[in-house]
């Protein structure tokens, strides 16, 4: 009797793979599942999907200039009178484009966000995104 791989979900398929290379899985932070659209990786399903509704709306003309993973510099990095670096405050967002209301194009950030992902340092970046740029970050 035995079992057929290809009947098994993503998650058990991949940790039977690991097993018989005799590699672990490294598991994500939060438990999310990477996943790829070509050779682009993205850190969960969830992100991935979204993706994939942007594609669409990008190919239907409702979007443009979509991006991934652009990243704001909130703080710039500074030298205290110490001589100690402190390094820079930065905010990546999972999705940037442009997207038509009314008759103009609007910027929108987005980040793909569950419960577990929303800490109490992206709630600051996001406040911050706000009082430097004046960019509302959209969760999806």
């Amino acid at each position: 009797m035995g079992i057929n791989i290809d009947e098994l979900s993503h998650a058990a398929r991949q940790k039977v793979l690991a097993e018989l290379s005799g590699k672990t899985p490294r598991r994500s932070k939060y438990g999310a599942v990477k996943e790829s659209r070509g050779k682009i990786v993205f850190d969960s399903r969830k992100e991935a999907a979204r993706f994939d509704e942007l594609m669409l709306r990008l190919k239907a003309g409702q979007i443009r200039n979509l991006r991934l993973q652009v990243q704001f510099t909130l703080k710039e990095s500074y030298i205290t009178p110490e001589g100690e670096r402190v390094g820079a405050i930065r905010y990546v967002a999972d999705f940037t484009y442009e997207a038509r209301m009314d008759d103009r194009w609007v910027y929108v950030v987005e980040d793909v966000k569950s419960k577990a992902t929303k800490t109490k340092v992206y709630s600051m970046k996001k406040k911050l995104m706000y009082d430097k740029f004046g960019i509302l970050v959209q969760e999806v």
